[in-house]
């Protein structure tokens, strides 16, 4: 019988009797070589390091990504980066959210779904998880778990159809929001174990028919080898302009990420205006289909205290984090948030021990629960403008001992060592832990 403490405690012997093989499936997922997602690469290196073995199945092509994989002329390709297998499998590439996306998630599923028996006796893998955002994934899932006696797995990052329903008004008789209905419903019900990065979703996915001991909130988190001796050289003209900046009097202000609709940083613009006239200068480092529109009300509004720049590397972050002085995280007012959010540049501003102006209505707060910065109400300038006077009013001593707290809520809660033993301490949980 599998056994919870064998798989949540690390194997230092390097005894194989106390590993199993994880296959976790991710049509987006990343790696430090290829850009974003992240979260799958994390965890599965924690679990190597735990002694198991990981193999990653990822569509070879995804929009969140900085770098895609080589493909070749084969419709797979398959790697290992830093001990974690990856198999990708060839999907077209698209634009937008519109046709080309979906025809990319059908190549993935379809792809998955031809080769199950193949996957199931190649890989005979322990534990199997569904993990693309969309749920569909969950049907070729259940296949390979079925054939290998595995366990199943449903992780959950956003709730679909909610989410194209509630953010994007498609109607739920779209064939496509049925679709995602029919999946999630399916995963509900036969999914050994769900793990949610959403921590209110419970009561929502019981009444799709889950039970309810299945539900387990996993977060999103830091991966501590980011965060230690990493001082990355930076751009020139980002570090000149911070610098300059600072010799002025001027406290920075930082966003890292996403330049699209649903970060509200239009909010932000417009709460720099109603800052022209205060000390301080605004540091936004990213890309996304709103930052051309976003530089353009800048130039607008003659704001000469708002910097640009383009994304940096992953592994840049902690020292561009270093030369702010606060963080900024906006979000739209959306209902959906009411189950909760997991967002991963929180993560690193409070790591990186910034104070941070949260601007949210939503189901959980952890900058609230840190006590590590303001909570304001979200899309509101006034609000926002008001919580950075406010901050950068206090001595550099208060604002990191501010900063501190939100560092130590993220060691005691979000590292990725945790949250990968919490997820198979979850999945495993009624199964016997009496190994000696």
């Amino acid at each position: 019988m599998l056994n919870q403490a064998l798989f949540c405690n690390r194997a230092s012997d390097g005894d194989s009797n106390n590993s199993m093989k994880i296959l976790y499936i991710n049509h987006y997922a990343g790696s430090p070589k290829h850009g974003m997602e992240f979260r799958p690469f994390y965890l599965a290196s924690e679990w190597v390091r735990m002694g198991h073995e990981v193999n990653i199945l990822a569509a070879s092509f995804s929009h969140v990504r900085n770098i895609q994989p080589a493909m070749n002329r084969n419709s797979l390709n398959e790697e290992s980066i830093d001990g974690v297998y990856y198999r990708w499998y060839r999907t077209p590439i698209y634009r937008g959210n519109g046709l080309g996306r979906a025809m990319n998630m059908l190549s993935f599923v379809r792809k998955l779904w031809w080769d199950t028996r193949s996957i199931a006796k190649r890989y005979a893998p322990d534990m199997v998880v569904a993990s693309s955002t969309y749920p569909m994934d969950i049907w070729p899932a259940f296949r390979i778990a079925k054939s290998a006696a595995a366990k199943l797995v449903f992780e959950l990052h956003d709730l679909w159809p909610l989410t194209p329903v509630e953010l994007n008004g498609m109607s739920r008789l779209h064939p496509f929001v049925q679709l995602c209905q029919l999946s999630e419903d399916f995963a509900c019900r036969r999914a050994d174990a769900v793990i949610s990065m959403l921590p209110k979703a419970s009561t929502y996915l019981e009444s799709r028919g889950m039970a309810p001991e299945k539900f387990t909130y996993v977060s999103n988190g830091v991966a501590l080898d980011d965060w230690t001796g990493n001082d990355e050289e930076l751009p020139d003209e980002l570090s000149t302009t911070i610098e300059v900046a600072r010799s002025k009097g001027n406290i920075i202000v930082g966003y890292t990420g996403f330049h699209g609709t649903a970060n509200a940083l239009n909010h932000l613009i417009d709460a720099a205006k109603l800052l022209h006239n205060e000390s301080v200068h605004f540091i936004l480092i990213g890309d996304g289909p709103l930052k051309q529109s976003l530089m353009g009300a800048v130039k607008e509004y003659r704001l000469e205290k708002i910097s640009f720049f383009d994304p940096v590397p992953k592994k840049q972050i902690p020292s561009v984090l270093k030369l702010m002085d606060i963080a900024f995280l906006g979000w739209k007012k959306q209902p959906l948030y009411r189950f909760g959010i997991s967002p991963n540049k929180l993560m690193d501003y409070m790591m990186a021990e910034l104070p941070v102006v949260h601007s949210v209505s939503a189901g959980n707060d952890p900058v609230d629960d840190a006590k590590c910065g303001i909570t304001v109400a979200p899309e509101s300038p006034e609000a926002i403008a008001n919580a950075i006077k406010q901050l950068a009013k206090l001595s550099s001593a208060e604002r990191r001992l501010m900063g501190t707290r939100g560092k130590e809520f993220v060691m005691a809660n979000h590292t990725y060592p945790l949250l990968a033993s919490r997820f198979l301490g979850a999945v495993f949980k009624n199964e016997d832990s009496t190994l000696e």
